[in-house]
């Protein structure tokens, strides 16, 4: 006998059963990975194997993989990468991949379209605004033009099961640009909440989106609907700091990781619930502390 399915069910998608911190800096840019298992324990450095950089951006792609690409090395101010990294669905990160679209830092990407994802922003060392497709196979496109206003070190996610969406940034602003579920991205939303860069965020609950931490202290957390409508701030729990990263886990949870709070790099990660609340810090993270970092989900 075949199950009875109810008319209105939804089947949660996959994809987000584990998540993976990499790269970054601290006192020089590194290149370890930390994977994030589906109950949000963080495992200890793993070797690196791509190119030492900070400043990059993370997301998923495929269903269940993921891809680290740009970002910059501290020899130069004006030493900036395209080259990209791609991460199996068991968490292997690959050899560099030559770089496609405008070598940049302070970037950031989500996933959209079920499949596919996105990077956008950044610093060239000038603010940009274009954005780079990721393909279901985790090939990366040309430079799309900007729509958005030009900035870098914001945040993204993905919302509604299969759009995303870039919020915040530097020049400190509060507005968000939608993404599509074929990639388009929309010209600036009125900001929500206080504006501040390196931020992060991620999805949680299966098709909404959280943005939190940044530049101001105690800042705030801003939760993102399922149709992309960004929340007034609710109270930040946990150390307040900058240039952190954010992915899923456990396909409908998320958690905030590394970053600087003065006066040094931190280790520290925060869980989020399928509810978006965020838990105080845990004490017993491991890896190296860093910052500006990037993360994504795989599996």
């Amino acid at each position: 006998m075949f199950p009875i399915i109810p008319a209105n069910s939804a089947t949660a998608p996959s994809g987000n059963s584990e998540g993976i911190f990499g790269f970054g800096y601290s006192a020089g840019q590194l290149g370890m990975t930390n994977l994030v298992s589906d109950a949000g324990v963080v495992a200890s450095d793993t070797t690196a194997v791509g190119y030492a950089r900070y400043g990059l951006g993370g997301c998923e792609y495929g269903g269940d993989k993921g891809i680290f690409a740009y970002g910059s090395t501290y020899t130069s101010q004006t030493n900036f990468h395209s080259m990209s990294n791609l991460v199996s669905n068991a968490g292997v990160v690959a050899s560099d991949v030559t770089g496609v679209g405008t070598a940049r830092q302070g970037t950031t990407a989500c996933s959209y379209g079920d499949d596919k994802g996105i990077f956008g922003f950044g610093n060239t060392p000038s603010s940009v605004g274009m954005t780079n497709l990721v393909s279901n196979a985790g090939v990366i496109a040309s430079d799309v033009s900007a729509v958005g206003t030009a900035r870098y070190r914001l945040g993204a996610c993905e919302y509604g099961g299969d759009k995303g969406i870039f919020g915040y940034g530097n020049p400190t602003t509060a507005a968000t640009n939608l993404v599509s579920n074929t990639g388009v991205v929309a010209t600036d939303t009125t900001g929500v909440g206080t504006a501040r860069y390196s931020l992060a965020a991620c999805g949680y609950g299966y098709d909404k989106g959280i943005f939190s931490f940044g530049t101001v202290v105690d800042t705030a957390t801003n939760l993102v609907s399922n149709t992309g409508v960004v929340a007034s701030d609710v109270t930040q729990v946990g150390t307040a700091r900058v240039d952190l990263a954010a992915t899923q886990y456990g396909e409908d949870k998320g958690i905030f990781g590394y970053g600087y709070s003065t006066p040094s790099n931190v280790s520290i990660t925060n869980l989020v619930s399928n509810a978006g609340v965020i838990a105080t810090d845990q004490a017993a993270t491991t890896g190296t502390a860093r910052a500006e970092i990037a993360a994504c989900s795989f599996n």
